[in-house]
């Protein structure tokens, strides 16, 4: 089959592979779309691990359900990535996204459990989800950032009236800031570095204004507008000018939701957070009730995710949509990969 693998820093390369059997039980699927992650483009970015096949964002048809006597083959499916070990703690209580064994072998973030920027691909079956009839391939393939978007907003415990600011208007940050709404903010602000991708997110109707994210009076802007700050930040860029953008824009007692990720230490303003007193999340994946949660919004029609897809392309251009997602020019939020194409 072909599948698409990291072969250097920034370089993805179109290869060959044998196709997945059905071992310990796991579920052999072909994948219909997949999804480029902002881990994906870490790990693309780092050139490593060498030959890793990406893709834990997917939507796919069952070839041989493994172990699963509720699958059968053709059934629509997606997964949780993760692979929990289910008996710590963490996984009793209904956290698996804090089991330390969790993203050892993740689908498409580990060597051994190679993801779905390919042909097709195999995993856990516990962690195999159904997907109904009025989700599409595409709807599918977004379930899983979406509901990394949705844990974070759970976390922050938004309150009708709340006033929020998402820092990154990457399709992590668009999916806060429509949570945002749909839990009662009445004013959402983006703040993004690339205009293009700014002025995306009030077209698409997330955000009700923009502050370029490169503006040294960004802050003092910020708190002029709001009148002392946010009631919640989202930084979803996890460097160190947006984490102390989100330090100098949040109220006092406010709350400050970490979801972007570095790679390496960053010097943040540690005066400001203890003057200011405000709580802060880290935010890591979702509960399985949350992934599941999702899915039914999105069959329901009570989110619309597909506004986020800027583009579908082949295997062969995926090198391209990396590209295109980091070049700091394009509008574009979301490219999915359709191997059939």
């Amino acid at each position: 089959m072909k599948c698409v693998a990291i072969n250097g820093v920034k370089s993805l390369e179109v290869r060959e592979a044998a196709n997945p059997v059905s071992t310990d039980g796991r579920v052999v699927i072909k994948i219909k779309k997949a999804g480029i992650c902002g881990s994906d483009i870490h790990y693309w970015d780092a050139g490593m691990p060498e030959g890793l096949v990406m893709g834990h964002e997917f939507s796919g048809i069952v070839l041989d359900p493994g172990s699963r006597e509720d699958l059968k083959a053709g059934d629509r499916v997606t997964a949780l990535p993760i692979s929990p070990c289910g008996k710590c703690e963490a996984c009793e209580s209904g956290n698996p996204q804090y089991c330390a064994v969790t993203w050892s072998h993740a689908l498409g973030l580990s060597l051994d459990s190679p993801g779905a920027m390919a042909e097709e691909t195999s995993f856990r079956p516990d962690m195999v989800k159904k997907l109904p009839g009025s989700v599409s391939d595409e709807e599918g393939a977004m379930v899983e950032p979406t509901a990394v978007s949705y844990h974070a907003v759970n976390l922050a415990g938004i309150k009708p009236g709340a006033k929020v600011l998402v820092i990154g208007a990457g399709i992590i940050g668009l999916g806060c800031a429509m949570f945002a709404k749909k839990a009662g903010a009445s004013f959402v602000a983006i703040s993004e570095t690339n205009e293009a991708r700014g002025q995306k997110a009030l077209e698409l109707g997330v955000a009700d204004k923009l502050f370029d994210g490169k503006d040294p009076e960004f802050a003092a802007k910020a708190m002029a507008e709001t009148i002392g700050g946010f009631d919640v930040v989202f930084e979803c860029v996890g460097i160190a000018p947006a984490i102390n953008s989100a330090i100098a824009t949040v109220k006092q007692g406010g709350t400050v939701v970490m979801v972007g990720v570095s790679m390496k230490p960053e010097a943040i303003y540690t005066i400001m957070e203890v003057m200011k007193e405000f709580k802060v999340f880290g935010a890591i994946a979702y509960t399985v009730e949350e992934f599941e949660e999702v899915i039914r919004m999105i069959a329901n029609k009570e989110i619309d995710v597909m506004k986020f897809v800027g583009d579908i392309v082949s295997l062969d251009k995926t090198q391209e949509a990396f590209e295109r997602l980091t070049n700091g020019k394009e509008n574009i939020v979301k490219i999915l990969i359709d191997p059939e194409k």
